[in-house]
């Protein structure tokens, strides 16, 4: 069976399968007026452990591309942006938080 690429009325885009508890953050910030839309990447193995983090690694020409990391596992997450330093800003506050 293929898998479903469209977004619906969602701003994520459910290509991929995403690491332990991506989905749950991906879909606290989706609301945000900041974001455009959100397109996480294929799944790689890594020696990372521990519980889920997810860091800002730089701007982009439409937004941020953000690693998240997990127990043996690390995925890119490209966030699309009007306005990519409000953006890193409030995603910065938000995972400082929590």
């Amino acid at each position: 069976m293929a898998k479903k690429k469209h977004r619906g009325s969602s701003k994520i885009k459910y290509e991929h399968n995403m690491i332990h508890g991506l989905r749950r953050l991906l879909e606290e910030i989706e609301p945000w007026p900041e974001i455009g839309s959100i397109i996480p990447g294929e799944i790689r193995r890594s020696s990372s452990f521990g519980g889920l983090k997810l860091t800002i690694q730089y701007p982009t020409g439409s937004g941020l591309k953000c690693l998240a990391k997990g127990s043996g596992a690390v995925q890119e997450v490209f966030i699309v942006s009007p306005s990519p330093a409000a953006l890193a800003e409030r995603l910065k506050a938000f995972l400082g938080a929590g």
